[in-house]
């Protein structure tokens, strides 16, 4: 849990990383640049955990990888810990596997809304995204990579119409992985605009 200096958070990020299968675990670069800079620069709280299974340079989680259904444990277990903390209602970003995790099993939470980088759409049809149409209130931002591996922009929208509260942004240059400075910048800064 990473926390502003001083003060309190004027908003909270549940960061959920990418498939620990590829090597995604809560130190991935997106994940822990939004950690290191967004307390101090935005006034975030931020908080990063690995799903079960993931192995990182700290070791493996306890657990195995649950294919996007078990780790809901772990997002309930997360968006738990930002209540006991007193936290502002939190904002749910996932990146890659972690977009799929939010998208089947943040509706049943109180979340202030939903932001989804490069989101595959493997473990998600299109019967659970149109359960969202009844949690409308809630903001879905889906930036879509330009040249991303999985799904790019015109799929995309296609695929979320079924959702039309869902706003797709196509980030240009962009792709799967965010890599450098300028694609980082400009995620963070769309993660910004919403929650803060």
């Amino acid at each position: 849990l990473a926390l502003p200096e001083s003060g309190t958070p004027v908003g909270t990020i549940v960061f959920l990383h990418p498939l620990p299968k590829a090597g995604g675990y809560m130190d991935s670069h997106i994940t822990s640049k939004a950690a290191n800079r967004l307390p101090a620069l935005a006034n975030l709280a931020i908080l990063r955990f690995n799903f079960r299974g993931a192995t990182s340079p700290r070791g493996t989680s306890e657990g195995s990888f649950g294919h996007g259904v078990d780790e809901r444990f772990d997002l309930d277990a997360a968006l738990r810990c930002v209540r006991e903390n007193g936290l502002p209602t939190p904002w749910v970003v996932g990146w890659s596997f972690g977009t799929e995790v939010a998208l089947n099993h943040a509706l049943e939470h109180d979340v202030a809304g939903i932001i989804l980088l490069a989101p595959p759409l493997h473990r998600t049809t299109a019967e659970t995204l149109a359960k969202w149409n009844a949690r409308a209130e809630i903001p879905i931002l889906a930036l879509i990579p330009e040249h991303d591996d999985y799904l790019r922009a015109p799929e995309a929208r296609e695929r979320f119409s079924v959702v039309p509260h869902v706003e797709v942004v196509e980030v240009d240059e962009g792709k799967h992985l965010w890599v450098g400075e300028k694609q980082t910048y400009r995620v963070l800064t769309e993660i910004v605009k919403r929650v803060n």
